[in-house]
């Protein structure tokens, strides 16, 4: 941490024109996905086309951000000095309710307490330049 107590900036990712959309609406912090006009499937990482069907015709669909831990691992040794002072921290393989699974990490709780099975929903870190950063926390509720 820095000498006001505060975590070193994020790296901050590329946006791509396939994924701006998804940068787009973290700036509001919205959660979307793509989703299959033709065949109804939610699709995560973006693309220009739809892996079942290989169709484009994908649209951007805003989801719920719930869903469960599939996998976990807490990492105590930052792979790089931007993450020093986060460690340990949970990476996570989370399987959103609407059926896709993407990597992230859990905040706001003890990394070791983060387990399979856990239900989680989506919050938001911000980022310099105005983006936000996908992290999930515990479930606090269901609404």
């Amino acid at each position: 941490m820095s000498e006001t107590g505060e975590l070193a900036p994020r790296v901050v990712p590329d946006a791509s024109e396939v994924s701006q959309p998804f940068w787009d609406a973290s700036r509001e912090q919205r959660l979307v996905l793509q989703r299959c006009d033709s065949c109804n499937r939610f699709v995560w990482y973006p693309r220009p086309f739809c892996p079942g069907c290989l169709r484009d015709t994908l649209e951007w669909t805003e989801v719920s951000g719930r869903g469960t831990v599939h996998a976990v691992s807490v990492h105590h040794r930052a792979p790089s000095p931007e993450m020093k002072d986060r460690a340990p921290y949970a990476v996570t393989l989370v399987e959103l309710d609407e059926g896709v699974r993407l990597m992230s990490n859990v905040v706001g709780c003890n990394p070791a307490e983060v387990h399979v099975g856990q239900r989680v929903q989506a919050t938001w870190e911000a980022l310099a330049d105005g983006r936000n950063l996908l992290l999930f926390e515990p479930e606090t509720g269901r609404s």
